[in-house]
């Protein structure tokens, strides 16, 4: 069977005419400007700018965490914009995985037990958590250290282990927000290829921003916010 024309594929996720706008001393400041954006399953799409553009925003908004000033955010069957609290944290269950440039893991359970507890908080037996958890960190090239504490991790491996938390409940789409700013250059190829690797083994697809213009070129789509905007990047 053919795969259907890019013109007939359902997005992920999509933002039409997507406003933000904050208000500091008196002044309205506007953030993202009738931002327009599709997100396709399978697809690794990359959002460079420079600090302060907007990026963490548009990425907080698609994540429920944030409300737009306007415009429409659709994921799944969910209508972002309209949810109100139980309702976006039922969605962020269901449809989000996260990583951020910060790893958030517990530090008193492994890594193992890091991801598998994601999945139990999502609905899965411990059981099948934990066969998971074991699958998506062999994945990640981390099968020799499930059972090791984030303090005996290091940063690229923890962040890595953050990949497999971040996708152990299959999100249709995958958040990432700097995912790689506090590691070196080589530590953040190994995250990155990680994340980009294993979101597609997963069927995800990855929202990733940034300011390393490294990442375009290894993207299926990339972006540059600016003004409020989004414009396409050649790689």
């Amino acid at each position: 069977m053919n795969e259907p024309s890019a013109a007939n594929r359902v997005p992920v996720a999509e933002c039409r005419n997507l406003c933000k706008t904050f208000t500091s001393g008196g002044e309205h400041i506007a953030v993202l400007r009738n931002l327009n954006l599709e997100i396709f399953s399978g697809t690794t799409n990359v959002v460079l700018g420079e600090s302060g553009c907007g990026k963490s925003t548009l990425l907080n908004i698609l994540g429920g965490l944030e409300a737009p000033s306007s415009g429409n955010i659709h994921v799944g069957p969910y209508r972002v914009q309209d949810l109100d609290e139980t309702e976006a944290a039922e969605y962020r269950k269901r449809c989000i995985g996260f990583v951020f440039q910060f790893h958030y893991l517990l530090k008193d359970f492994t890594a193992l037990e890091n991801v598998a507890l994601a999945g139990m908080i999502g609905g899965m037996k411990r059981s099948a958590a934990v066969e998971r958890a074991r699958e998506l960190l062999c994945q990640v090239n981390l099968e020799h250290r499930m059972r090791h504490v984030p303090s005996r991790l290091s940063g690229g491996e923890r962040q890595r282990v953050a990949v497999a938390r971040a996708l152990v409940n299959r999100p249709p789409l995958v958040l990432a927000d700097e995912p790689t700013g506090n590691l070196d250059p080589a530590n953040s190829a190994v995250v990155r290829d990680a994340l980009f690797s294993a979101a597609a083994q997963n069927g995800s697809a990855l929202l990733m921003v940034t300011h390393d213009r490294s990442m375009a070129a290894l993207a299926d789509n990339a972006y540059m916010l600016s003004g409020g905007v989004l414009h396409g990047v050649d790689a």
